[in-house]
């Protein structure tokens, strides 16, 4: 198992907008990055990610399941842009904000800190780990 990180701005798409699709869960659809398009066509079913709200909150607030291996996104024609489902797992006890993960130097290397911008990343099972135990969540 792999583990990543999906980012949203809340405004547009919410961890509770997220929940509200159950089980189904929703595709990840709509990223125009290709780096961030390659992550997702490396995904299996059953890898973890973090939720991550962007703009205002900044800030790891649940756990999701890679429900659907990549395919075609369904929002555009062009070929070149694949995505894949995901489904929500479990909400943190607590969000863990950007600002705790920048100051937590274990977490010094992820990519979340060294490339901010990017939408869909990977996580290492090391940083899983400690920010489960950070949102108050068992790995």
């Amino acid at each position: 198992m792999r583990y990543w990180l999906f980012k949203s701005e809340p405004s547009v798409w919410s961890w509770d907008m997220q929940v509200a699709k159950g089980a189904a869960g929703e595709e990840w659809d709509g990223v125009r990055n290709y780096q961030a398009r390659n992550f997702m066509r490396e995904m299996a079913l059953g890898d973890r990610g973090f939720f991550y709200h962007s703009q205002k909150d900044k800030a790891v607030v649940g756990t999701v399941e890679v429900s659907a291996e990549a395919h075609p996104d369904s929002t555009t024609e062009d070929e070149r842009w694949d995505c894949v489902d995901i489904r929500a797992l479990s909400p943190f006890a607590r969000p863990v904000t950007l600002d705790e993960i920048k100051s937590e130097p274990r977490l010094a290397e992820m990519v979340l800190v060294r490339n901010s911008r990017l939408s869909v990343q990977p996580v290492t099972a090391t940083e899983w780990a400690l920010i489960c135990e950070m949102g108050g969540l068992a790995p």
